[in-house]
């Protein structure tokens, strides 16, 4: 389709500047690398489990656990807008899982505490022409939240930056057995063949197809804990690991670089000999 077609409505004519403006957005801010770093190198997309906000309210003395959380989602923003100037392309997050037996109080504040950071800080996102995406069973979430989920994602869609996935009320068991119903559903009702079903349809119906680059090249976990904790059980078979011994509020710039080195000094076998 040539220009002259692609705008031929205001309508068009509107989303064809707007995606003309967010390229240019995107090219704006970015920034040099920092010595040791190669863009060749760098990993489309990064996940991150934080963990260590208690031990680290527990070392200092602390009682309240909000204002950590609240200094936590600081900490994962100058992540983000990091790689936002050094182009790369996917940044997951291990927000939150739901755990039914948890304190209610304590579900309901990282609630409020969630709707509060992202009402605050949705504008920041928008200048550095982030795209947001939240992953996850969004049902049993407060309605208020989900709301706010729904007007994040649609005010930032059609940004060309970044893409932003926030995994709030998500597993990877949830995600494998959502994606198995839904294909077990395609088969009953005829509009998929058995035969049909190999790893590139499964990898369709997971939840982070939503972006261009899916499976983490490289996964990031802060305060010394060496697991995965049912988080992309599917998507990171050929994932780097960097496990950190920081604790997510101690998890500064230079050990984010260290991260990256280490995965650049890395020769990725995607399971070969």
């Amino acid at each position: 389709m040539c220009c002259s077609e692609s705008i031929a409505g205001d309508g068009r004519r509107e989303t064809f500047f707007a995606n003309e403006l967010s390229l240019v957005k995107a090219v704006q801010i970015q920034e040099t690398l920092p010595r040791g770093l190669k863009p060749e190198l760098l990993p489309n997309h990064i996940a991150i489990i934080l963990d260590g906000n208690r031990r680290w309210a527990n070392e200092k003395g602390f009682k309240e656990l909000l204002p950590n959380h609240r200094n936590g989602g600081r900490v994962i923003k100058e992540i983000v807008f990091l790689c936002c100037k050094w182009r790369i392309k996917v940044v997951s997050i291990f927000a939150f899982w739901f755990d039914p037996n948890a304190i209610f109080e304590q579900v309901d504040a990282l609630m409020c505490l969630f709707e509060e950071v992202m009402q605050n800080d949705l504008e920041e996102f928008m200048g550095y022409n982030v795209q947001i995406s939240f992953i996850g069973d969004k049902s049993k979430l407060p309605k208020s939240l989900q709301e706010l989920i729904a007007t994040v994602e649609n005010s930032t869609r059609g940004n060309m930056g970044l893409h932003l996935m926030i995994a709030i009320n998500y597993g990877g068991r949830y995600d494998v057995m959502q994606a198995s119903r839904s294909i077990a559903s395609k088969v009953k009702d005829g509009s998929l063949q058995v035969e049909d079903i190999n790893e590139t349809l499964f990898e369709k119906e997971l939840e982070t197809n939503c972006a261009e680059f899916p499976n983490p090249d490289l996964l990031i976990r802060t305060s010394g804990e060496q697991r995965i904790s049912n988080f992309y059980l599917w998507q990171l078979a050929n994932t780097e690991v960097f496990f950190s011994v920081k604790k997510l509020l101690d998890f500064e710039e230079e050990d984010f670089i260290e991260a990256l080195i280490s995965f650049q000094k890395r020769e990725r076998r995607y399971g070969g000999n």
